[in-house]
């Protein structure tokens, strides 16, 4: 267990100039002090009826928009309801609006944001640990166009972001562990260090809020050293990626039966498995990491992953081809880098033995 700690704001820098996150015990009185003329709500649906007396004023207020959180609200062509629902309620240049949810509502307040009136600032209070713990900083969401996820996005912060762990409340193991998969990739990411010291963590982090904040805290004052010199994904923030090749496959494979950062715990676990049979990083490694990535996705490791549409959807992953993938993997002394691998029969072998062997 750890104290209760205030933890102070963060500030990041952007093209856009610096945004802010904030820790708060108490969320709701903050909102309630922006309700105004000037400000509209977009709130994922569910988080209003589950925090429906919290969120009584704002459900109130004279501009909400309460949204369904599926990948189908935010296509492109929803977008024309949520424009012409904003009109109706007078937006102007200077108003703000006020993204309450996880990753699809931020996505969709973003892009709302970057290209109504030609730009909007907005704020955002992210209601899941996966937000919370990463994608809230970062600038960067999409959106869908027809069947094509997304193909179109915008780098555009949020001016004020507040993280309050009175949303966790609500979530499932599955919710937070996918949350937690994030958390372990930053880690890895930052380092042995690091990561020696979430796995310690590991075992109590459901049940301790304030050590869950604690890491929290942290994995985004990692994920800020690496935005704030790559913000436009051009160069080393591509290791953010880490987990994510093998991650999208396997969600996409098994039609999203596993969620986004357990499959990412498992994309990680994966990616160790393949760098060390490709000759790249030690076993000793592989060994010392595998343990809490396996817990991580713990529940999940018997789901059937049929292996032709994993190997098509990784090599539709925008940064492969058929013959070529650009991954994301450990080296030798366990530093994150990109690296070239043939997408031939040796690899199929690999990752053919992952799943029928390693994960199980």
């Amino acid at each position: 267990m750890v104290d209760l700690h205030v933890f102070e704001p963060i500030t990041i820098q952007s093209h856009r100039g610096p945004y802010t996150v904030h820790f708060k015990d108490d969320p709701f009185s903050f909102l309630n002090d922006l309700i105004s003329s000037s400000t509209h709500f977009i709130v994922d649906e569910k988080v209003a009826s589950l925090y429906a007396q919290e969120l009584n004023h704002i459900l109130k207020s004279p501009s909400i928009l309460l949204i369904p959180a599926t990948e189908m609200n935010k296509s492109l062509d929803q977008f024309c309801d949520y424009i012409e629902h904003l009109v109706r309620q007078n937006i102007r240049r200077g108003h703000l609006l006020i993204a309450i949810g996880g990753g699809i509502i931020q996505d969709i307040t973003c892009f709302l944001a970057a290209v109504l009136l030609r730009g909007l600032d907005w704020y955002f209070f992210p209601t899941t640990l996966l937000a919370q713990a990463d994608s809230c900083i970062g600038s960067k969401s999409s959106i869908n166009v027809g069947k094509i996820k997304n193909i179109v996005g915008t780098f555009t912060p949020p001016r004020k972001i507040v993280v309050s762990l009175r949303f966790l409340d609500s979530l499932d193991e599955r919710d937070l562990r996918s949350g937690i998969g994030e958390m372990l990739k930053v880690s890895l990411i930052e380092g042995p260090r690091t990561f020696d010291q979430i796995a310690a963590d590991y075992p109590f982090l459901l049940k301790d809020r304030a050590l869950l904040e604690k890491n929290i805290y942290q994995s985004l004052k990692i994920k800020q050293r690496i935005i704030e010199v790559d913000e436009f994904d051009q160069g080393i923030r591509n290791i953010m990626n880490y987990g994510h090749s093998f991650g999208h496959a396997i969600e996409s494979a098994t039609d999203f039966a596993i969620p986004h950062g357990i499959a990412v715990s498992m994309g990680m676990d994966m990616a160790n498995f393949v760098s060390v049979q490709l000759g790249n990083m030690k076993q000793e490694h592989f060994d010392r990491v595998h343990p809490i990535l396996k817990m991580n996705y713990q529940g999940y490791e018997n789901i059937d992953i049929p292996f032709n549409p994993f190997l098509d959807a990784l090599g539709k992953d925008k940064k492969n081809t058929n013959s070529h993938l650009t991954l994301i993997l450990p080296d030798a002394v366990a530093c994150i880098v990109k690296k070239g691998v043939s997408n031939d029969e040796r690899f199929h072998d690999i990752c053919s033995e992952y799943f029928h062997r390693v994960r199980q």
